[in-house]
């Protein structure tokens, strides 16, 4: 269901309706990858019915997309619970649809499972693989634990070389928390800004428009975008359009390339777990409980809500080491050698000639 805008058939009510969906998205402020995911299944929706407008179908059609993801293409319960997310803004949202039968759709269950975890030496040695960019990012995700859109929208103004702490603003849920500053990076992290403000003067001097600001900022102060304090920690090298405006101008690294950057990274140093970026972040609040930091403290520098979210890395350190094999306290004894049972020497005695 991966579709273009050209593949589609084009109708008077479809661009109509996915304008209003974008409009809807961006009034709620969803990220822009949000506002894909959701437009992604709505056209995926609109084309699995013959391109029947939405506002002819129901509960019966919605219902048959689902089972057709479910039974047929057998997505994960996560992304069938993205795509129903996507349908019930559609008709609530968009095209203010509350009917009884929207309640009534069951969710699937998506299974809780251990995250994946590096050691310590694991770690270590996928950071010595990297270099430039790559390494100071790679090094300030897991020294912070910080998500990577959370790393590659981090502006300069929110790097406190005096406090040794980061402002991490706008994550997850819309909050802003305090991380620490890793002593050992502050030297590759100074280096970084330097780079960038090499490229923030060159954009200056060609009337390059300024970055892009979050919520309404950019109409309160519009000169803003253009200073040093709102430029990319880790800004793209090349200029490219903003998506949602149109503007030509500076935007902040690409996830894609550091996530390949990193993959060949975790080969060259011999980790065949499945690792992905976040696992650096599961491996952060891994290790600083193994070095004796208190659940509550994880919690805040992760951004949880609830704490019972962190109690996930609690059970991996109980598997990894906290608790002991009963194996292991029993009395050692010298391994028995193998011996033949009564029927084998029997059939060996009739052998012998």
């Amino acid at each position: 269901f991966m579709y273009s805008l050209t593949e589609v058939r084009e109708t008077e009510s479809k661009p109509r309706l996915l304008t209003l969906v974008r409009e809807r998205v961006r009034f709620h402020h969803f990220a822009l990858s949000t506002e894909k995911v959701y437009v992604h299944w709505i056209k995926a929706f609109i084309r699995f019915h013959g391109l029947r407008h939405p506002e002819s179908m129901g509960r019966n059609e919605v219902e048959a997309f689902l089972t057709h993801l479910a039974s047929e293409r057998q997505v994960a319960a996560s992304t069938h619970r993205q795509a129903l997310s996507a349908l019930l803004f559609l008709y609530r949202e968009v095209l203010r649809i509350d009917l009884p039968w929207m309640s009534e759709i069951g969710r699937p269950r998506t299974t809780q499972r251990l995250p994946e975890v590096l050691t310590v030496d694991e770690v270590a040695r996928t950071l010595a693989q990297l270099q430039g960019e790559h390494a100071t990012l790679a090094r300030l995700l897991y020294g912070t634990g910080m998500r990577i859109l959370e790393g590659m929208r981090l502006r300069t103004k929110d790097v406190d070389f005096d406090r040794g702490a980061i402002i991490v603003r706008d994550g997850k849920g819309g909050k802003d928390r305090v991380v620490m500053l890793p002593q050992s990076l502050r030297q590759a992290l100074q280096q970084q800004l330097r780079l960038g403000h090499a490229l923030w003067e060159a954009d200056r001097t060609a009337q390059v428009p300024g970055v892009e600001l979050p919520h309404a900022l950019a109409q309160k102060y519009p000169r803003a975008g253009e200073s040093w304090g709102w430029f990319w920690v880790f800004p793209q090298a090349a200029l490219s359009t903003d998506s949602r405006t149109g503007v030509r101008r500076r935007h902040h690294a690409y996830p894609q390339t550091f996530r390949r950057a990193l993959t060949l990274a975790l080969r060259a140093a011999g980790v065949t777990k499945p690792a992905t970026v976040h696992t650096l972040r599961h491996s952060f609040a891994t290790h600083l409980l193994q070095g004796g930091a208190d659940i509550r403290t994880v919690q805040t520098l992760l951004g949880h809500s609830d704490v019972s979210t962190t109690m996930i890395y609690t059970h991996v350190l109980k598997v990894a080491g906290g608790v002991r094999s009963p194996l292991d306290s029993l009395a050692v004894m010298p391994p028995r050698a193998p011996s033949l049972g009564c029927r084998a020497l029997d059939h060996l005695r009739v052998q012998q000639p």
